[in-house]
């Protein structure tokens, strides 16, 4: 194997970092993984490191060891990941810093970056592109939006893409998910913030792995979005999934200023399992134009949102369901508070 394979990985161990992880270690590319999460995969061309990446002297004698050709920053705390909250910000934006100075130090020419749609708190009735500018309105957003600011400031020294990116779906996805599938399964009413009209994108995470390989092979520094195409409804994904899964759930409309009012309060409560960026955004619309990186990463998504959710969906139901604080936020089931109470009345 030559050095030049070798890449870094942070939060290899998370939900999307181990499909990143997977996907590379499928073409051939020796991986380091840096995780808080103890890493269950074995693999000839894999070390996998258990440490923060916020830990100085650990990540120093990594890339003193290793000649990476790349470094995939996936790694993040979730703005509703509480065992981890008080660190958000310090890992979200003070190891970026770390991470930028240790591949100028060490000549590590490319750095992958993982961002988000909670860079903006509110919809658009187009699709959003690189050059719209970001708005967040809560802390997590805020982090990676600072985190891309450190990351653009040294082009000439290190290359950096940052893929933009909305929920990452595909088999195993948990969290929040898990909510809607538990109601579909248990055939209950689903109630929809103004009957589900509005579009949302998602993005697979298989596509989106594709994204980060070709991103590696990019020559030079960019932003691009990725999602996928022709999003309908999202009343239109969830029967789908209900159709597919011989359910008998039936969609019901909830008045959406209503509705988003008793969110925000039961958040503010501690009631509810969803955040800031939740209540905002349940009902809008987003949907990221794809049309740069199409055109100058050759990329394309291969699923629609409908297929990779009732993917999601299907592995759920049919697998055990992991618990506790060893796996990440995005893969175990999501604390329902409140919304137990609205699944019995369903």
């Amino acid at each position: 194997m030559r050095e030049d394979n070798t890449v870094l990985i942070t939060g290899g161990a998370g939900f999307f970092g181990a499909i990143l992880k997977r996907y590379l270690l499928e073409r051939g590319y020796r991986c380091v993984s840096v995780d808080l999460l103890e890493d269950p995969l074995r693999h000839s061309l894999l070390t996998s490191v258990t440490g923060d990446i916020g830990d100085k002297t650990l990540m120093q004698g990594l890339f003193a060891e290793y000649r990476f050709r790349c470094v995939f920053h996936v790694a993040a705390i979730l703005a509703h990941d509480r065992a981890h909250a008080s660190r958000l910000w310090a890992s979200n934006v003070g190891a970026t810093q770390s991470l930028v100075e240790l591949c100028e130090t060490h000549h590590v020419r490319k750095i992958v970056f993982i961002s988000s749609n909670c860079l903006w708190s509110k919809g658009f009735v187009r699709p959003v592109t690189e050059e719209d500018p970001p708005a967040p309105a809560e802390r997590y957003g805020r982090s990676k939006l600072e985190a891309e600011r450190i990351l653009q400031r040294h082009p000439d020294k290190v290359q950096t893409v940052i893929l933009r990116c909305p929920t990452i779906i595909d088999a195993g996805r948990m969290g929040l998910l898990t909510i809607l599938f538990d109601f579909i399964r248990e055939n209950r009413r689903i109630w929809v913030i103004g009957g589900g009209r509005n579009r949302y994108q998602f993005v697979y995470a298989e596509d989106l792995a594709d994204a980060c390989l070709r991103s590696m092979q990019y020559k030079g520094s960019g932003v691009f979005h990725v999602g996928s195409d022709h999003v309908p409804m999202l009343s239109e994904v969830y029967q789908h999934i209900i159709d597919k899964a011989r359910s008998s759930a039936r969609l019901h409309r909830l008045p959406r200023q209503p509705a988003l009012s008793v969110l925000r309060l039961c958040h503010r409560l501690g009631l509810s399992p969803l955040g800031p960026y939740h209540c905002k955004m349940i009902g809008e619309n987003f949907i990221f134009s794809t049309e740069k990186i199409k055109r100058e990463l050759g990329w394309m998504p291969t699923l629609a949102n409908a297929e990779m959710l009732y993917k999601a969906y299907a592995h759920y139901v049919h697998n055990p369901q992991p618990h506790g604080r060893e796996v990440s936020p995005h893969s175990r089931p999501s604390s329902m508070g409140i919304l137990r109470l609205v699944k019995w009345l369903s």
